[in-house]
């Protein structure tokens, strides 16, 4: 990378722009295009490929942000124009683009094409025309790949329930209904697949004896039921591994769920990033699906438990981010050299907060008029749907004159202890005020990403001594070799 942004200063460069897209035009096939005359060499992959020199280099934009406040994924978008003067590629509009895969290189056009960087690596949404000289693709990072149904397998058959979806059960799960498969066996599945455990089976709260059948997820009753029946169950289990953890429940879906065309495989995570991420986040979760969901969402619901996002890197490669500060890992120097003068500046404060109040425990049947001889602190148990835990902080409140408790963040956290963690770091994160700082920088911050941990030494918004933060925003604008780049501090 440190050869790559030297030579973004370099004033001998001659820059070029490959795009490598694949699209349906009868045949799925992979046009080659840049924005110069170029060849690949022979020893490249692809060998001696001629690049169609149609894209207008100086409109290659990308953004990418990650969500700061909110729960959503991070995101990466951006637009590449094509010349279309003649008309000579009008019957590229009728070819099918979407949901096709596309990498962005950049580099000098005297270097082979293994010399050259990925500074995209994604889908095309579509094709468009903005005017009557030029195309437009507009790209979307990976993670769209995942913006498909968990699941769409339902039990078949002739039972009443045969319409009905299979449920998911992953980490460990407490009070989940289970579907009847059998109504002659009293059959249940819990899981659609090997699970880890069945803790107990439940009727109308009661504990009930029955057999598990982990190889399928299933539990068979050993008599009929007079009420509700549920489960407490340790899920996913495909392997010697029992999926139990935010990384391990979110890789087991974006590889093994969702639409099969668009999952992920190992070649689309960053292994490194993912496995350090998983032993500093150990908690157990617990995630149970007995509807219709989607792989995206519930993945951004598990990694926003543990305060985290999902994030792809330029390369494509999933990563998990922790929002903290200061952020782990060596940060990199950013000082008044790095910065275009003239544009540090505050693109926005976030308010300040007083207190976090998490949902932990789910209780994923709620049955709050249970009839039976359980005890009662058990029936307050079933009667609601989660347990809490709040961490305030009696002087940020005072000074912020902020009323009122703070609404509640469900998780899928199951103890206590690691609920009240995240909320314990939650409000040391946010009880001082926090801004987003924004930034034209010179070429050497290209190869800063999302998630970096930064330090910045600047004369302006309190930064004259150093100030530690994470970046949440970057675009780059390769042509003129300066980024805009976004940093929590």
């Amino acid at each position: 990378m440190s050869t790559y942004t030297d030579w973004l200063s370099d004033l001998t460069a001659i820059p070029c722009i490959l795009v490598e897209v694949s699209v349906k035009s009868g045949s799925e096939t992979t046009r080659y295009l840049s924005s110069r005359p170029f060849v690949s060499g022979s020893g490249d992959t692809p060998a001696s490929t001629v690049y169609t020199p149609i894209v207008m280099g100086s409109s290659v934009k990308t953004v990418e942000r990650m969500s700061v406040l909110d729960q959503s994924a991070s995101i990466s978008f951006g637009d590449i124009e094509i010349d279309n003067t003649d008309g000579s590629y009008d019957s590229w509009l009728n070819d099918i683009w979407s949901n096709r895969s596309i990498t962005v290189l950049h580099g000098d056009v005297r270097w082979t094409r293994a010399e050259f960087e990925v500074i995209f690596s994604g889908i095309v949404e579509d094709i468009g025309s903005r005017s009557r000289d030029t195309l437009n693709l507009k790209i979307r990072d990976k993670l769209q790949r995942l913006n498909t149904p968990v699941t769409e397998t339902t039990l078949g058959g002739s039972t009443s329930n045969k319409n009905q979806l299979i449920p998911l059960t992953f980490g460990e799960c407490h009070n989940v209904s289970g579907l009847l498969t059998n109504p002659a066996t009293l059959e249940y599945q819990v899981h659609a697949g090997p699970l880890e455990r069945v803790i107990e089976a439940r009727d109308n709260g009661v504990p009930v004896g029955g057999t598990a059948y982990l190889s399928t997820g299933k539990v068979t009753l050993n008599a009929q039921p007079f009420g509700k029946v549920t489960f407490s169950v340790q899920g996913d289990k495909p392997s010697s591994t029992w999926n139990n953890t935010a990384k391990k429940i979110i890789e087991r879906l974006v590889t093994g769920y969702g639409e099969t065309t668009n999952r992920f495989t190992s070649g689309d995570l960053d292994s490194s990033n993912l496995s350090a991420f998983d032993s500093a986040n150990p908690q157990v979760l617990g995630v149970y699906l007995s509807a219709r969901e989607n792989v995206l969402a519930v993945c951004n619901a598990i990694a926003a438990t543990v305060g985290a996002r999902l994030v792809m890197s330029r390369a494509g490669l999933l990563k998990l981010i922790k929002i903290e500060l200061p952020v782990s890992g060596t940060p990199f120097a950013i000082t008044t050299d790095d910065v275009i003068e003239g544009t540090m500046r505050i693109s926005e404060k976030l308010p300040v907060q007083a207190g976090f109040k998490i949902g932990f425990a789910k209780n994923w049947t709620i049955q709050d008029s249970l009839d039976t001889r359980i005890p009662n602190a058990h029936k307050d148990l079933y009667a609601q749907e989660w347990l809490t835990v709040t961490a305030k902080d009696a002087t940020t409140k005072t000074n912020y004159r902020i009323d009122g408790e703070p609404e509640q963040i469900d998780t899928f956290f199951l103890t206590e202890s690691d609920a009240s963690t995240e909320a314990t770091r939650l409000l040391n994160l946010f009880k001082t005020p926090r801004f987003i700082v924004a930034f034209d920088a010179t070429a050497r911050s290209f190869q800063l990403e999302l998630g970096h941990a930064v330090t910045i030494t600047h004369p302006r918004f309190g930064m004259s001594g150093g100030k530690s933060g994470m970046v949440v925003g970057l675009s780059p604008d390769w042509s003129s070799g300066i980024v805009s780049v976004e940093v929590l501090i």
